[in-house]
């Protein structure tokens, strides 16, 4: 006599079934649901209003030390980059489930409820949706700050290279020169005068050619409002 196998799922579903309904069972689960969308809901809420806050409650011993940064090491690449370090109720992107889903699972493991959420990213990204490099940090205290999730694409490797004229007033001075000598360099000697006035013609070009750039390139600059990377990287003000 041949005994029939066990088959470990109709017995799990056995057991299942002497204890709850099918009915029960889809009431317990579309509550779970609805728990986890009101606990994501909450989560999401509190980094949209973005409440000012100096600190979390966090547990030091279970944080990674890698993800800690201190206000002048974001100051460095805010400036460096073009960046803003701005208050989560600027932000117009959308924060993706996966920045939710690391602030709930730091909530649970620190006991707490985080807040004064902070994001880096470039300026347009607090004005409209974008795809670039934004980052979500917590403050713990005394400058230092949790980074808790990074998404989008890696900004552009020379990204630092053409916002370095606007990093500060010499950066940008220093660039108009540089500008105004290979345009000078460009016009062929004895253009406007003799060759043997060629140093003179030279001289006189490369001041009207640098004042033309810095004139174009400042009427540029105040016309759209703009400013040098080391002023507005923490401004919430959209002609800076």
């Amino acid at each position: 006599m041949m005994f029939p196998r066990t088959n470990l799922k109709t017995q799990l579903n056995k057991a299942k079934f002497k204890t709850t309904s099918n009915e029960d069972i889809l009431k317990q689960v579309q509550q779970v649901l609805k728990d986890v969308d009101d606990r994501n809901d909450e989560i999401l809420d509190k980094v949209v209003s973005g409440n000012s806050a100096g600190s979390n409650n966090f547990i030091f011993d279970k944080l990674e030390s890698s993800e800690i940064y201190h206000i002048d090491q974001i100051e460095q690449i805010c400036v460096n980059y073009r960046l803003r370090f701005l208050d989560s109720k600027y932000f117009k992107g959308k924060l993706p489930y996966e920045a939710i889903s690391k602030i709930k699972t730091l909530e649970e493991e620190h006991d707490t409820s985080l807040k004064g959420f902070k994001i880096m990213a470039p300026s347009k990204l607090f004005k409209l949706e974008n795809a670039d490099d934004p980052l979500l940090f917590a403050p713990i205290g005394n400058d230092y700050y949790y980074l808790i999730h990074k998404w989008g694409n890696d900004l552009s490797p020379f990204r630092r290279l053409m916002m370095w004229p606007f990093k500060t007033f010499e950066n940008f001075m220093f660039f108009v020169l540089l500008s105004a000598i290979i345009c000078t360099s460009l016009v062929p000697s004895g253009f406007f005068m003799s060759e043997d006035n060629s140093g003179t013609e030279y001289f006189l070009l490369l001041i009207f050619m640098f004042k033309w750039i810095a004139g174009i390139a400042l009427y540029y600059g105040f016309a759209k409002g703009k400013n040098f990377n080391t002023a507005i990287w923490r401004s919430k003000y959209y002609n800076a």
